[in-house]
């Protein structure tokens, strides 16, 4: 009579263990799809541009240049005075005045490079580059834009070049998912690796292959 209680406890652990195994399953799922869900696109477009900037030599680039000149109004004038003397950042009336007169995008508060009485503004982007130059004197401004294309774009975007706060938060953010959804997809590796004897074989050649390369190609 005393086994039955025994066997009775025995049924009784492996079902709270089947059950624990089976709500940690449920877990990753959730976390696994969802994770996927958000960093599907992103995960795509890095892919690809990894494809592009590992290539890049061979992938031909026409930037396209455009110049526009200007010409301060005598009270920017005045303004663009005050900022040579005391070496300041560009005045926020002289950088509306360029994005609305020859399309140069400063950001606010930018720095200004100023030799004698002119001030450079450098303006890059992902997928080109730019800058304005104005004269404190005399008024006379020169903007220089040049396109490098939307591959140029994208594979700056991937690089985080040039981007702003925004994005390079948005990296981090979209980095995290991916890590949750490699840590997540790990785990329910290690639920199912018991009925799939490869997974654990293919994990490591995931892992030898580079280590492979990186041992013996790149010095």
């Amino acid at each position: 009579m005393s086994a039955k209680p025994a066997i009775d406890e025995a049924k009784a652990r492996a079902k709270r263990k089947a059950q624990r195994r089976a709500a940690l399953m449920r877990q990753m799922v959730q976390w696994h799809w969802i994770s996927a869900a958000v960093c599907l696109i992103g995960m795509l477009l890095f892919a690809i541009t990894g494809i592009t900037l590992n290539h890049a030599g061979a992938i031909e680039a026409k930037p396209q240049t455009v110049e526009v000149e200007g010409q301060l109004p005598p009270e920017l004038i005045a303004a663009a005075k005050a900022a040579q003397a005391r070496q300041g950042a560009l005045p926020d009336e002289i950088r509306a005045w360029l994005a609305k007169e020859v399309d140069a995008k400063a950001p606010k508060g930018a720095a200004v490079e100023w030799t004698d009485a002119e001030g450079y503004v450098a303006l890059p982007r992902p997928g080109g580059d730019g800058w304005v130059t104005f004269d404190a004197e005399t008024g006379a401004v020169t903007h220089e834009n040049t396109d490098r294309g939307l591959l140029a774009y994208l594979n700056d975007l991937h690089k985080g070049r040039n981007a702003g706060l925004a994005w390079s938060l948005f990296l981090d953010v979209f980095a995290i998912g991916c890590v949750v959804f490699c840590a997540t997809g790990l785990v329910l590796l290690q639920l199912h690796s018991h009925a799939r004897k490869i997974t654990w074989p293919l994990v490591g050649l995931g892992l030898v292959v580079p280590l492979i390369l990186v041992l013996l190609f790149i010095h």
